[in-house]
C-alpha cells in the first residue's frame, strides 16, 4: 500500500520531487487567507488547519522550529504552554533575515517585533493563565526564505504525571481543551511520537478515540537516530508499518529532528544540520535495506514536501465553502453598507428632524397594526411574568399613589397570582403573547382587581349622626347617604382606577420593542406589501441611530404618560359625579323584555310601535331607583329609632357601593377604550409629528454623522477585499478547470 494512504504512487513521487515548491494553489491560500485575516480581521475563518498534539518532551517545539528554518523557543515557565499558539509559516524567498509578527489581542492587527519580544510575549500570554488554560490562542507570524507555506496549531502537550493535585488539575483541564481541538472536523492532527513500539503511542490512542479511521491523522515518529542500531534488512519494512499495529492507511513519517548536547550550541548553521539529519536518514534505510516504496515516509524533507502536498489537497477541497462564506459575508457586507449610507444620508443636518418625525410616524402606525394582532412577534409574556414586570417596575419606582393588590387580604404578589391562575383559571394566563392579545388579557385582569374594591372602613353610628346634621332646607337620608360614600367609599375605588391607568401605561410603554420587531421582520416577508414600504427603512434607522431612537421612545413614553394622567382626572370626574348624584347613575339599561332570541319575523317599527315603546324603556330605567328610593323611605326618621336607622343607614351605603362598583367594573374596558387606547393611538401620530431637536440631540447628530464616514469607508474596503478573495478564487477553479 502506499504510505501517502489514498494517493496513488506516482503522486507520492511526485510530492517528494517537489519539495519546497510552492504552486498556485498554496498562493492562492496564502492571499486569501491574508486578506480575509489582515485586512478584514475575521480570525475564525473556515479554512482547514493542522493542529500539532503530543506528550511533553517528544519533539514538538523542535518540530516547530524545523518547519520554521531557525532556531528558537518560546518562554512558557515552569508549568508549560496552557493555551493554542496559533503559528503562520510564510515563505518567502527574497527575504534575508525572518521577520516575526505577533496579533495584537485586543485589535486584531499584527505587529512586528524582535524574536526576543516576540518570545517573551508569548511566554508572558502563558503566564498570566497560571494554573488554569485558555482556549483563546495567540497568534504568531514567521516569515522566512527557510520556512514552509502553512499554519499549524501548537496546543500544550498531554502530562503523564503531576507532582501535585493543582497540576493534576491543570493536566485534566489541558486534556480537555486539546481534546475540544481534536474533534473539530476541520483540523488535521498531527499526532508527535517517539520513534519506537506502534503500541505504546498513547497520543497515537486517543487520535483513534477521536478520528477511528485515522483519516484526518498523521503520525510523526521523532528521534529516528535512536533506533538505527536495532533496525536490520529483516525487520526494517515491519517495523515501519509497526509490526502491524498501524493501519495500513494511516500517514506516517519516520525522522529526525536536529539535535546537539545539553550545554552546547548548535555546531552548524540550523538548516545545514537539518539537511545532515535528513539525508542520514535516508542513508541509514538505505543501507538498512528499505522499500524504495516505503522511502517517501523516511526523513524530514519528504514530511515537508507531503506537507506542501496535502495543503493543496484540503485546500482544494476547502475552495467551495469558503466561496461560499465569502459569498455570505459579502451580501452582509454590503447590507451593513447600504444601511450606513442610508443613515448618512438621512442624518443631513437639513433633513435630520424631517427624518426623526417620518421615524415616528411610522412606529406610531405600526403600533396600530401590533395592536391589530401580529403573529410570531417578540417579545411576549405570559400573564405571571407581566405582573412580576410591572411590580418590579414600580418597587423600582418606590410609587404609592395606588394600591399593588386587590386587597390586603392577599399575602403578596404570589398569593394574587395564584388565585388568577388557580382560583378565576383565567384562559390565557400561561399564555405568551404581545399586543392587542395581551390588552384585552389586561382588560380581564384589571376588571377582576376592581371588583375587590370595599368600603375600606365600618361606617359607625357616630358618622351617621354627624353626617345628617342640619341645614337652611331639611335634609333626607339620602343626603346622608351620598355623604357617607363620598367619604368613605370614594378613595379605595380611586386608588383601584389608578392601578388601571399604571397598568395601561406600563402595557403600551411594554410593547416598543415588539412595534420595532414588527417594522424590522417585514423586509422580505411574504406579508411585506399589505404594509407600508418605510417600515423596513425607518426601523434599521431607529435601532443604528441611538438619537433617532431616543427621541421616538421618549416621545411614545410621554404620550402614554399625558394618557395616563387624561385618564385618571376623566376617571375620577366620573366617579365625582357619580358619588354626587349615584341615584342618576345607577338608572337601569334600556331593554326591551319581549325581545326574543328569534330574528325571523323581525321588522321595522310603526310609528304607533315607536310611541309605545319610549313609555315601557323610560319605565324600565327606574327599577334600581325605585329600589332604592323604596329603602330611603323605610328608614325610620323619629329620634328614639336612631339605632335602627343607622343600621338601615349602613345597609343602603354598602348597598349603593355595590351598585356603583358592579356598574364601573361592567364597563371598565369601555372607559380604558375611550379614556386611554383610542386617544393614545390617534393622537400618537400627531405627536410624533411635532417632535422637535434639542442643540444637545443636534450636535449629537453632528458627532455620530462624522462616524459614519469612516465607517462607511470600512464597509466599501471590505467589500473590496472580499470582491478581490472571491474573483482570485474564481479565477483558480476556472483555470484548474473546476
Amino acid at each position: 500500500p502506499s504510505p501517502f494512504g489514498a494517493l496513488p504512487l506516482s503522486t507520492a513521487e511526485a510530492m517528494a520531487s517537489s519539495v519546497g515548491s510552492k504552486t498556485d494553489l498554496l498562493n492562492v491560500l496564502g492571499d486569501v487567507k491574508a486578506r480575509v485575516q489582515d485586512k478584514l480581521g475575521i480570525v475564525d475563518f473556515p479554512m482547514p488547519q493542522f493542529i500539532l498534539i503530543g506528550k511533553q518532551s517528544v519533539g514538538k517545539s523542535r518540530l516547530i522550529e524545523a518547519l520554521a528554518g531557525e532556531c528558537f523557543n518560546f518562554i512558557s515557565g515552569t508549568l508549560g504552554s496552557r493555551r493554542p499558539t496559533v503559528l503562520e509559516f510564510r515563505h518567502g524567498p527574497g527575504l534575508t533575515t525572518s521577520k516575526w509578527y505577533v496579533r495584537d489581542r485586543k485589535t486584531n492587527q499584527w505587529q512586528e517585533h524582535p524574536i526576543a519580544q516576540v518570545m517573551q510575549i508569548v511566554g508572558g500570554a502563558h503566564e498570566e493563565l497560571g494554573e488554569t488554560v485558555s482556549a483563546e490562542p495567540i497568534y504568531v507570524r514567521i516569515e522566512s526564505a527557510s520556512c514552509v507555506d502553512m499554519q499549524i496549531v501548537d496546543l500544550p502537550g498531554f502530562r503523564d504525571f503531576a507532582l501535585d493535585a493543582g497540576r493534576q488539575s491543570l493536566a485534566d483541564k489541558i486534556a480537555e481543551l486539546v481534546t475540544t481541538f481534536m474533534q473539530d472536523k476541520r483540523n488535521v492532527m498531527l499526532c508527535v511520537e517517539q520513534a519506537g513500539d506502534a503500541a505504546t503511542m498513547s497520543t497515537l490512542a486517543k487520535c483513534r478515540q477521536i478520528d477511528p479511521e485515522l483519516k484526518r491523522t498523521i503520525l510523526i515518529r521523532n528521534k529516528l537516530d535512536k533506533y538505527y542500531a536495532d533496525l536490520t534488512p529483516d525487520n526494517i519494512s515491519k517495523w515501519v508499518d509497526g509490526f502491524g499495529d498501524l493501519p495500513e492507511t494511516l500517514v506516517r513519517f519516520a525522522l529526525t529532528l536536529p539535535w546537539w548536547q545539553d550545554g552546547t550550541s548548535c555546531p552548524k548553521p540550523f538548516n545545514q544540520l537539518k539537511e545532515d539529519f535528513n539525508q542520514e536518514d535516508l542513508n541509514q534505510m538505505t543501507i538498512k535495506g528499505l522499500s524504495s516504496r516505503y522511502m517517501a515516509t523516511i526523513g524530514f524533507r519528504n514530511f515537508t514536501g507531503f506537507m506542501e502536498k496535502k495543503i493543496e489537497q484540503m485546500f482544494a477541497d476547502a475552495i467551495d465553502p469558503v466561496l461560499s462564506n465569502l459569498k455570505d459575508l459579502k451580501t452582509t457586507c454590503h447590507g451593513q453598507k447600504k444601511d450606513l449610507e442610508t443613515e448618512f444620508n438621512d442624518t443631513d443636518p437639513h433633513r435630520i428632524l424631517s427624518t426623526t418625525r417620518d421615524c415616528g410616524i411610522s412606529f406610531s402606525t405600526a403600533l396600530t397594526h401590533v395592536m391589530e394582532g401580529v403573529l410570531d412577534l417578540m417579545p411576549v409574556m405570559n400573564l405571571e411574568e407581566e405582573l412580576r414586570a410591572f411590580h418590579n417596575y414600580h418597587q423600582t419606582l418606590g410609587s404609592t399613589h395606588f394600591s399593588m393588590l386587590p386587597s390586603e387580604d392577599f399575602c403578596g404578589l404570589n398569593d394574587y397570582i395564584d388565585y388568577l391562575r388557580n382560583e378565576i383559571q383565567i384562559a390565557t394566563f400561561d399564555v405568551e403573547v404581545n399586543g392587542g392579545a395581551q390588552f384585552r388579557r389586561l382588560m380581564l385582569e384589571v376588571e377582576i382587581f376592581l371588583r375587590f374594591s370595599e368600603i375600606a372602613v365600618e361606617i359607625k353610628k357616630r358618622d351617621v349622626i354627624q353626617a345628617r346634621g342640619v341645614s337652611m332646607s331639611s335634609l333626607t337620608w339620602r343626603d346622608v347617604v351620598v355623604k357617607l360614600l363620598s367619604h368613605e367609599a370614594h378613595l379605595p375605588l380611586q386608588r383601584r382606577v389608578a392601578y388601571v391607568g399604571e397598568r395601561i401605561k406600563w402595557f403600551f410603554e411594554a410593547q416598543k420593542d415588539a412595534v420595532l420587531e414588527f417594522m424590522e421582520k417585514l423586509e422580505g416577508s411574504p406579508s411585506a406589501n399589505l404594509y407600508s414600504p418605510l417600515y423596513p427603512k425607518h426601523a434599521k434607522l431607529i435601532k443604528q441611530n441611538a438619537m433617532i431612537k431616543h427621541a421616538v421612545y421618549e416621545t411614545y413614553n410621554n404620550a402614554a404618560a399625558r394618557q395616563l394622567r387624561l385618564f385618571v382626572d376623566l376617571f375620577e370626574n366620573m366617579l365625582t359625579s357619580t358619588f354626587s348624584n349615584p341615584w342618576v347613575f345607577l338608572k337601569g339599561a334600556t331593554t326591551n323584555p319581549t325581545t326574543g332570541d328569534d330574528l325571523s319575523e323581525a321588522m321595522l317599527p310603526s310609528f304607533d310601535d315607536t310611541k309605545g315603546r319610549i313609555p315601557k324603556e323610560i319605565e324600565s330605567r327606574t327599577g334600581m331607583e325605585a329600589t332604592l328610593s323604596r329603602w330611603l323611605t323605610d328608614i325610620p326618621t323619629e329620634p328614639h329609632e336612631i339605632d335602627e336607622a343607622v343600621d338601615m343607614v349602613q345597609m343602603l351605603v354598602l348597598k349603593t357601593y355595590s351598585f356603583i362598583r358592579s356598574q364601573v367594573c361592567d364597563q371598565v374596558e369601555l372607559f380604558s377604550e375611550s379614556f386611554f387606547k383610542l386617544p393614545m393611538m390617534r393622537r400618537l401620530e400627531e405627536d410624533m409629528a411635532l417632535i422637535e431637536l434639542t442643540p444637545e440631540d443636534q450636535a449629537n447628530y453632528e458627532a455620530r454623522r462624522a462616524r459614519l464616514v469612516p465607517e462607511i469607508k470600512a464597509a466599501s474596503q471590505s467589500l473590496t477585499e472580499i470582491d478581490w478573495c472571491i474573483e482570485r478564487l474564481d479565477s483558480f477553479k476556472l483555470k484548474c478547470g473546476r
